[in-house]
């Protein structure tokens, strides 16, 4: 014969050798979480590329779209992990003679397993979707900077190809009149410049003298004269060069501090999803344990439905 002991001895041991786990709860938390996060980054990418334009004084400015960036990743993270972790407590199974404090911690483990899960997934979703939907964008930028290097190449070595331009201009170098073309005299004053420019700078005894001979064969300049735009000329072309390297560190500790920026804001928010998700978690569980059995007289038999807790048991 089987006691009333008996069949609660059976019931716990049950409930104790069970999974804590419920993994398709966890799941369905992760799958709502990972789409939600999908459809509002999307959302946000449309919004940033809406607000911002190539020209000049037009549009946001990198300040305001960098924090609007920050608060929809933030917004994104609260909203995305609430529900996930919400779907999570909410649809996993009901701990029987289990003690509160354990029921607590199950539901803040699901929130997070769920908030893990969904950060994974959503994270593949969205490298893959931004990567087709600003491909195009970042070919054309590519194309563009190819073009201004190859251009750039061009004016450093005068014809773009011959890396060695210099050293054989410093070969045939002699006291006869430079070359008849003004295409042949611009490549190797331009050959001398980068290769100037390239090293230390300031230009040799013997390059110094050249482009004075060149200058003057070409200008009918007075050898002072040819001396003087020398200077002048070279001068300029190092001032543009020094400009552009400080543009550039400029602008490569810009980035830096931009990327190190984007990092921390980025583990914030993940924080703030992993919190949310827990707590979202630990709301729907105690909403899904507020839900009871009760049991009821019904014309067809012995009924039983789902009440909420405090509800009037009627026998």
């Amino acid at each position: 014969m089987i006691t009333t002991a008996d069949t609660s001895s059976h019931a716990v041991t049950d409930t104790a050798s069970r999974s804590g786990v419920s993994w398709a709860a966890i799941f369905a938390g992760a799958a709502g979480a990972a789409a939600l996060s999908l459809i509002l980054i999307l959302l946000g990418f449309g919004l940033g590329f809406s607000a911002i334009s190539p020209w000049a004084s037009e549009g946001v400015s990198a300040k305001a779209l960098g924090i609007g960036t920050i608060v929809w990743l933030v917004l994104t993270q609260i909203l995305a992990s609430g529900l996930g972790g919400y779907l999570a407590g909410r649809l996993r199974v009901k701990w029987a003679n289990t003690h509160g404090d354990e029921v607590y911690f199950r539901d803040t483990a699901h929130g997070f397993l769920s908030w893990a899960i969904a950060t994974l997934v959503a994270t593949l979703l969205v490298v893959s979707s931004a990567s087709s939907v600003i491909g195009g964008g970042v070919q054309a930028g590519t194309t563009v900077a190819s073009g201004a290097m190859t251009a750039a190449g061009a004016a450093a070595n005068g014809n773009g190809s011959d890396p060695y331009g210099y050293f054989v201009d410093t070969l045939f170098r002699d006291n006869r009149p430079a070359p008849v073309t003004d295409d042949a005299s611009h490549g190797i004053v331009a050959r001398v410049f980068a290769k100037t420019l390239a090293n230390n700078g300031q230009l040799t005894t013997e390059d110094r003298a050249y482009l004075v001979q060149l200058v003057s064969q070409r200008t009918n300049l007075t050898q002072a004269q040819a001396e003087q735009r020398v200077d002048q000329v070279y001068g300029q072309a190092r001032q543009a060069a020094e400009d552009a390297k400080v543009a550039a560190q400029k602008a490569a500790d810009a980035a830096a501090k931009l990327a190190a920026w984007t990092a921390l804001c980025t583990f914030i928010s993940m924080l703030i999803g992993a919190f949310v998700a827990s707590f979202a978690a630990l709301y729907g569980g105690r909403r899904r344990d507020a839900v009871e059995w009760v049991e009821t007289n019904h014309p067809v038999g012995s009924a039983r439905y789902v009440a909420p807790a405090g509800a009037a048991k009627v026998r």
